[in-house]
């Protein structure tokens, strides 16, 4: 038979039991992946493994740039908080994009009234390039308005589907 005292045994193991209760989440494993909620870091994360690779953020037209200013450790790939900031970047250079295209847009027009101001065209612009529409009373009208468009500081390509009255 043992020798020892039941009434010591319990207040140890209850004492062992808080002991590990307080620390055992300081020495739990505290590597689980980031809890990230954006669809486009899931829809880009095509391998589960909670970076998103140069690979997969080509899947994002013009995220290149983003993606190469966000990865502050260069390793090829974005994590969440990475990410967060890819995505900050290129919605701004996206919104930029759309601002650009409204200046050159107004600029064209006003160019086009001073110059041709008997006719009725419109101007569209994406990303630079200009496309007229409308009509206009000559063919020296079409190519004056192609020429006013092409100097307007930004316009990378001019389309005219002018026509003739």
């Amino acid at each position: 038979m043992r020798n020892h005292k039941p009434g010591l045994r319990r207040p140890a193991l209850i004492a062992l039991g808080v002991l590990l209760g307080c620390a055992g989440p300081a020495l739990a494993d505290t590597s689980e992946p980031p809890v990230y909620d954006s669809a486009l870091f899931k829809k880009l994360d095509a391998d589960r493994d909670f970076f998103v690779s140069r690979a997969e953020a080509k899947r994002v037209r013009g995220f290149d740039a983003a993606f190469a200013e966000a990865d502050e450790n260069r390793d090829g790939r974005l994590s969440p908080d990475e990410f967060v900031k890819a995505e900050s970047i290129h919605e701004r250079a996206h919104a930029a994009t759309y601002l650009d295209d409204s200046v050159i847009t107004a600029k064209v027009k006003l160019a086009l009234a001073r110059d041709l101001p008997a006719t009725a065209v419109s101007v569209e612009t994406h990303r630079g390039r200009v496309l007229l529409s409308g009509f206009v009373d000559d063919e020296q009208d079409v190519r004056r308005a192609r020429e006013i468009a092409a100097s307007v500081r930004g316009v990378a390509k001019v389309t005219s589907g002018l026509q003739i009255k």
